[in-house]
């Protein structure tokens, strides 16, 4: 019964793992550029997938995950056991390492025994937040309760089998409670001895197959379900894209496939690169993502886990003819629809801000940010579908260079009455320490004027050898990559890849950290690789340096730091712009409840700044400066110009602009120096 039991069941658990496999295949996208560096690999699995890192930041939900994760770990042995005894009459084997009153043995019982109680708390633990509490992160189904109640049955199965055997043991003698099976022998003394032999035996053999025959029946249910990350998730950790979080996939070869007519971005399902695919098979459909998702927190129609089961339940749905092609190319197929709108609501793809929220949360490291750019790059470059006033933008970035529509004529004009050094007139710029990329901002935005003016001024107090391009630069070209278009970011990129490697330029400090991550992770693709540091900091350096002395205590005040989304979730700067604020004398800095890796979006991302915001039930940017009022501080701080712009509209909405101040770091910094 073993043998035919374990062949059948294995069988078509494989026929089924074969199918998913060839179905990850089918993509035409490619995956990470390569899976080496090992080391890093190895480290990140086992935190996260094995030190379950991010599902500790949702509690009692990370107890119960880690409590019948490491569970499952443990009695895997517990069940490899139960197959070997299949085949013997000894009810002792355990592979000899872990034979019944053996040194490990008895060590293992012992750790099992304690796993299974573990495994049933998180297991109730699970069940009161679907079935009770109803977590509306959660998606809430008949089939994960169905699981969560196979577990529970095993665990009983487990105990009611462990204290059969020791009946049997004990062959009629006195039953002692044993330190090295606790379970197994208090079931033995509560209950297992009273019932009688021939109920013993038959309680025996109930608990015996309900463990092995549930198990195998998990197994087979497994890729058939959202429990199928129980096997992926751990090789989709491994297999993490490692390139820097900020940097986004680039379409080589661009005006090559647009003469071929290839596809640009992605448009149907088999599309999708194989690690896209792994990516979907490894959703544990938590809702960590969506809940953190400032679009869905907003009212939005954007759900990060919905959109991933949305097109995972398309996957699975035309499995055959995608496995098979059996349409020989017609896109007429079912399986060949467009995405967008067939499976993708289109207003949820244009809500979303790109702030990788969503990735920071998921315990998996599942890819949203880069599937929701390349099914914008198919509406843009192919369609020529995106939001109408995006136009704008987009015609601004081809005319003048910038999307506020800025003629390069106007790019100093922020600088009127300060020293400021232009690097086509210095003949020999060997000597410089930095070449200060502006950014658009500062030429169209009052406030994003005052921080250029800022950090101007910082860098001559400082003595730094440093100069602009003024009218020589251009839009870094992040608005139109992280809104679709990619052709014109390339051109954009290009362009001022050839004016910065034609002056020889080594260092490059931003104000935006939109500019910023762009010139760092996203230039190297095109040959421009240059040190690039954000101006927070870069004057925290000075500061540390003694070439900026801090000389004039603020009046006393606190402080609220807004971590841009860009600088920190992408880029793991955090702690400079806080050291530099609390450096400054009479300055308190407060943190907002959500901070650092969780810190709120602004709402400007992702070509936001340049569109209006999809219909909710309010505002991004109204709802971060709510969070960020809440602190009761004085003083907003930013350090980048979407984010200074969308809570200055915040507190005028809210009517809070006279009582609080909204600066940039820069600004307060200058105050601080004198």
């Amino acid at each position: 019964m073993m043998a035919l039991l374990l062949v059948v069941s294995l069988g078509v658990f494989a026929y089924s793992a074969r199918r998913r496999w060839l179905l990850m295949t089918i993509g035409s996208t490619p995956g990470p550029d390569d899976i080496a560096d090992p080391d890093r690999r190895m480290g990140l699995m086992m935190r996260l997938a094995f030190g379950q890192q991010r599902l500790r930041r949702y509690q009692p939900a990370g107890f119960a995950h880690m409590a019948i994760f490491f569970g499952f770990l443990v009695l895997l042995l517990r069940s490899l056991i139960l197959f070997a005894r299949g085949f013997t009459t000894d009810p002792d084997f355990g592979y000899w390492l872990f034979d019944h009153g053996s040194a490990l043995g008895n060590v293992y019982g012992l750790i099992k025994d304690i796993y299974i109680v573990l495994v049933v708390v998180g297991a109730l633990i699970f069940l009161y937040l679907r079935l009770v509490n109803k977590t509306k992160r959660m998606t809430q189904s008949s089939e994960a309760v169905g699981i969560l109640v196979i577990i529970v049955v095993m665990m009983i199965a487990d105990v009611l089998y462990d204290g059969a055997v020791t009946v049997q043991r004990a062959g009629g003698a006195d039953i002692t409670f044993s330190i090295w099976e606790p379970l197994g022998t208090l079931a033995a003394l509560g209950v297992m001895q009273h019932v009688g032999e021939s109920a013993n035996t038959f309680l025996m053999h109930c608990g015996f197959w309900a463990h092995v025959v549930l198990v195998l029946l998990f197994l087979n249910m497994l890729p058939f379900t959202k429990h199928f990350h129980v096997i992926t998730a751990i090789p989709n950790v491994y297999l993490a894209d490692l390139k820097p979080a900020g940097k986004l996939r680039t379409i080589d070869d661009l005006e090559g496939r647009v003469e071929r007519e290839e596809t640009l971005g992605v448009r149907r399902i088999d599309q999708l690169g194989w690690k896209a695919i792994l990516d979907l098979y490894s959703c544990t459909e938590c809702g960590r993502c969506t809940d953190q998702c400032p679009a869905n927190r907003t009212g939005k129609k954007l759900s990060p886990k919905q959109l991933t089961i949305n097109l995972r339940n398309f996957l699975y749905q035309h499995e055959p003819l995608l496995i098979r092609q059996a349409d020989n190319g017609d896109d007429k197929a079912a399986h060949r629809v467009d995405l967008v709108p067939a499976v993708i609501d289109e207003e949820s793809l244009w809500a979303c801000t790109t702030c990788g929220a969503c990735e920071t949360e998921c315990p998996v490291l599942i890819g949203y940010v880069d599937t929701i750019v390349d099914l914008r790059r198919h509406l843009v470059m192919e369609r020529g579908e995106y939001p109408a006033p995006l136009q704008e933008a987009y015609t601004g970035l081809e005319v003048t260079g910038s999307p506020y529509s800025v003629d390069a004529s106007q790019r100093l004009e922020w600088a009127e009455g300060l020293d400021v050094p232009v690097r086509s007139e210095i003949e020999n710029g060997d000597d410089l320490e930095v070449l200060l990329w502006v950014g658009c901002a500062p030429a169209a935005d009052e406030r994003s004027r005052n921080t250029a003016r800022a950090v101007a001024q910082l860098l001559n107090a400082a003595g730094v050898k440093w100069a602009v391009l003024g009218p020589e630069e251009q839009c870094t070209g992040d608005v139109a990559r992280r809104s679709g278009n990619e052709y014109l970011f390339q051109i954009l990129a290009q362009a001022n890849i050839e004016v910065l490697n034609g002056y020889g330029t080594k260092r490059i400090l931003t104000i935006c950290p939109h500019c910023f991550n762009t010139l760092k992770h996203e230039y190297p693709d095109f040959g421009g690789s240059y040190e690039v540091l954000h101006h927070t900091e870069y004057l925290a350096r000075l500061v540390t340096e003694g070439r900026l002395k801090i000389t004039q205590p603020v009046e006393d005040q606190s402080v609220v730091y807004h971590d841009s989304c860009y600088l920190g979730r992408y880029n793991d700067i955090y702690d400079s712009p806080r050291d530099l604020l609390r450096k400054v004398p009479g300055l308190t800095v407060l943190e907002a409840n959500a901070s650092r890796d969780r810190g709120m979006c602004c709402g400007a991302g992702g070509g936001q700044m340049f569109k209006e915001e999809e219909q909710g039930s309010e505002r991004v940017n109204i709802a971060r400066t709510e969070q960020l009022l809440a602190t009761g501080a004085g003083t907003i701080a930013t350090a980048c110009p979407f984010c200074t712009r969308m809570l200055s509209d915040g507190l005028n909405e809210k009517e809070r602009a006279e009582d609080v101040s909204q600066r940039d770091i820069a600004e307060i910094l200058l105050e601080a120096v004198g």
